[in-house]
């Protein structure tokens, strides 16, 4: 089963590289860009200028209509950048830039957090020594107190229903 899901993989750490770097989303736009407009001119017979123009109105997804791909290779092409643009790039450019508006600026930094995990110890410490002096035991530390054997809800029902 992990062979099967290994090329998916690879594909969602490829798309996570090109998320997180603006270079190489903004080169590989351009990469596409050039190549569309390459690939573009030799099906259509058209100038390198005309098939950049019109590879950029393409991938936009503006389409003014000025040069169109008539034959079918040219079809295809323009699917090809449209379905690229729309379901690829677009959103990834859209989610670098949304990752870097979103910035939780109350987040802990990581000496915070330290420094948090040692008072907490500290305070525990300071309640293991009060409870020791007043003859209270105090639980275990990721163990919870136990709980009623039945819910307060439950509680309330079985009071309810014996009245």
């Amino acid at each position: 089963m992990d062979d099967l899901l290994l090329p998916f993989r690879w594909i969602y750490r490829g798309l996570v590289w090109f998320a997180n770097s603006p270079r190489t989303l903004i080169t590989s736009y351009l990469l596409m860009i050039m190549v569309a407009g390459v690939l573009y001119s030799q099906a259509e017979h058209k100038n390198a200028a005309d098939s950049i123009w019109w590879a950029v109105v393409t991938a936009s997804t503006v389409g003014y209509g000025d040069i169109s791909p008539t034959s079918l290779a040219g079809r295809f092409l323009a699917a090809l950048l449209i379905s690229t643009m729309v379901l690829l790039v677009i959103p990834l450019i859209t989610a670098h830039f949304a990752s870097r508006l979103i910035v939780d600026d109350d987040a802990f930094e990581h000496a915070e957090q330290e420094e948090l995990k040692a008072d907490v110890r500290r305070l525990r410490a300071l309640v293991e020594e009060m409870a020791a002096r007043q003859g209270i035991e105090v639980p275990e530390l990721g163990r919870p107190e136990p709980a009623s054997p039945t819910p307060p809800w439950e509680r309330r029902r079985r009071r309810r229903r014996t009245r």
